[in-house]
């Protein structure tokens, strides 16, 4: 059975046209990706002069993480901190201080990545004196009291000083290990010097 011209040339032109609709939609959707303010790097939201305080239980201040600048970019869901400044205030535990020229915030808020002249103060407490961490890069997990870098370190009290490469300090049991290139300089108390 033998089709004729004429009835073969309607059927071939919709084939065609339904094949080049076909093709059109799929170029368009290639396009379009994802809405075009996602495609770039923009900010949506900017914050001047942040301040997020946590409370206890008991209802008292516990950590407050303040910066001069917060920026929020939807494409990738980061958060950028200008001037970041931690505090954290725990009954009975000395204040930990933390400060840093830039810094990122994790999508939970749970962890804190801190860069360039990264400075960790934790204020004396009865026996023990002020002690200070100065580093390139500090990562802070708030929900274990972990702080941890794996670049060079130097940590100092009074007459006391060490340094080294690589370091995890965790401020609940004030446990210090640094992992390379450790170094350290202890000067005698005054007082154990009398006793001589």
């Amino acid at each position: 059975m033998k089709l004729p011209t004429t009835r073969l040339f309607p059927l071939l032109l919709m084939l065609a046209l339904a094949l080049l609709t076909f093709w059109l939609e799929q170029m368009v959707r290639e396009d379009a990706g994802p809405h075009p303010s996602l495609r770039r790097h923009d900010p949506d939201y900017i914050v001047d002069r942040m301040s997020l305080v946590r409370y206890g239980a008991d209802g008292g201040v516990e950590s407050t993480l303040a910066a001069a600048k917060m920026i929020h970019y939807p494409d990738d869901d980061s958060t950028e901190l200008i001037a970041p400044r931690m505090v954290q205030t725990r009954p009975n535990e000395p204040r930990v201080t933390v400060t840093a020229q830039r810094g990122t915030l994790s999508q939970d808020g749970e962890e804190v990545f801190l860069y360039d002249d990264v400075l960790l103060v934790r204020d004396g407490a009865a026996g023990s004196p002020e002690a200070r961490m100065r580093t390139s890069f500090l990562h802070v997990v708030r929900a274990r009291s972990l702080v941890r870098t794996d670049r060079d370190v130097v940590i100092s009290e009074e007459g006391r000083m060490l340094s080294g490469r690589g370091m995890e300090y965790y401020n609940d049991s004030r446990q210090v290990f640094l992992r390379d290139r450790v170094r350290g300089r202890f000067e005698p108390r005054k007082k154990d010097l009398a006793t001589k």
